[in-house]
């Protein structure tokens, strides 16, 4: 029994990491001018902010492990990069966010730490998406393995 992944899907699986961890990161500082019109608490205005990308964090995860085992090998390129990017941006924040938090204050501290975080993760992550956009997809038949 044989199962025939089409290009398109093969793309849409190279690009779905990264478009993912941009978005995420673009939510929060939406999130946080909306809740700037709200008017609401700094201390609320943080944990807003900080929800959408641990949300993605979180599902990142099954994404990631969904992509790895791929039978194209260029897909589980473009995801596995993506995962180091975030991953890597995410884990250096574990360690240089307080830091760049305090060196900001407590008004900016959190737009700097994001900033931080977007500057590394959407400049290379929208690269990858466009490599990937243009890298020549072609459908691909797998064989099943029969289990019995």
């Amino acid at each position: 029994m044989s199962l025939t992944l089409t290009s398109s899907s093969q793309r849409k699986n190279a690009i779905l990491f990264n478009l993912a961890s941009i978005i995420a990161l673009l939510v929060a500082p939406a999130v946080w001018g909306l809740s700037t019109v709200v008017n609401l608490p700094p201390m609320i205005k943080y944990v807003v902010v900080v929800v959408p990308v641990m949300l993605w964090l979180a599902g990142s995860i099954f994404v990631y492990a969904a992509i790895a085992h791929h039978p194209n090998l260029r897909v589980r390129h473009f995801n596995k990069w993506a995962g180091y990017r975030f991953y890597g941006a995410a884990g250096a924040m574990v360690v240089f966010g307080q830091p760049i938090y305090e060196l900001f204050g407590n008004g900016t501290g959190i737009v700097a730490v994001w900033a931080v975080m977007a500057l590394v993760v959407i400049p290379w992550s929208l690269w990858d998406i466009f490599a990937a956009v243009r890298e020549p997809w072609m459908e691909m038949t797998v064989e099943e393995a029969v289990h019995g």
